[in-house]
């Protein structure tokens, strides 16, 4: 079943024009309780740490920029935050140098052509980076038209997020995006993380929407992973290209940004992403 948006944000964005917020508490405080990143230790190591692939365009910086700071954001969990992207990426602006980043993250570019290929090196550096960590999850850059049914791509689509506005026709090339996953790959599990919100409620209604025809079209269900507010602190950050959690820790963005981050930890470590 998808999450209820109210869980996510509801100490900051409010429901109402009246400005007050629910009554309930079952909000980010407590997930980051039952996720329990920061103290204690894990279960055993997995094989290999989960792939999320994300379909963002190559000119696309903004969602690169949501991409690439939840890598940020795992990592500052105490987890393995690492963005794998294809090597056609390296001489574009999406991302910044290869390699160690901000508290432990990393970047990667990976000589790949296709969607197979894709998921062959993202597969190593999970492999690679479950051995030395305490969970985690690899985002992946797909371009969306690589979104194709190939026998051996079809493993990345296992988890994919996608971003989407409050735009009628942003909505629409989601939901497009949507379909193209599902029929490449029909065990997919498909995220939306909707951004450029001040309320929750929009993104309550933008979620409702795409949900309810995914569901009667598609026949698949969505699952929320929150949402990203409209804050001004996150252009900032992709101008001076660092991370808003580090740029502006205690802006509405940073703490959005990692609310989702804590939703995607939360699933990694649940059997239903395999």
């Amino acid at each position: 079943m998808p999450r209820d948006l109210r869980d996510v944000l509801d100490y900051l964005l409010p429901l109402n024009d009246g400005g007050a917020p629910p009554a309930s508490s079952t909000g980010t405080a407590s997930r980051a309780a039952d996720v329990a990143l920061e103290v204690g230790p894990g279960p055993a190591r997995p094989a290999s740490l989960p792939i999320v692939a994300v379909p963002i365009g190559q000119r696309d910086v903004v969602r690169a920029a949501f991409a690439w700071n939840l890598s940020v954001e795992v990592a500052r969990l105490g987890a393995s935050g690492t963005l794998v992207a294809p090597e056609e990426d390296e001489t574009s602006l999406l991302w910044p140098e290869p390699g160690r980043g901000p508290v432990g993250s990393e970047v990667v570019f990976a000589r790949a052509h296709s969607l197979g290929e894709l998921y062959r090196a993202a597969l190593d550096v999970a492999v690679d980076r479950a051995a030395d960590s305490r969970g985690g999850v690899v985002l992946v850059r797909v371009p969306p038209a690589w979104l194709q049914a190939e026998p051996d791509g079809r493993a990345l689509l296992r988890w994919v997020l996608l971003f989407a506005s409050l735009e009628p026709r942003d909505l629409l090339e989601t939901y497009a995006l949507a379909k193209r996953v599902v029929r490449a790959s029909h065990q997919s599990k498909v995220g939306i993380t909707i951004h450029g919100v001040r309320r929750v409620g929009e993104a309550q209604a933008a979620f409702s929407l795409l949900s309810g025809v995914a569901s009667r079209h598609l026949g698949q269900s969505l699952v929320s992973y929150g949402l990203l507010v409209d804050d001004l602190h996150v252009y900032r950050a992709i101008v001076a290209r660092r991370p808003v959690g580090l740029e502006h820790p205690q802006s509405p963005a940073s703490r959005a940004l990692r609310d989702v981050a804590r939703l995607l930890l939360e699933d990694s470590r649940s059997a239903t992403v395999a």
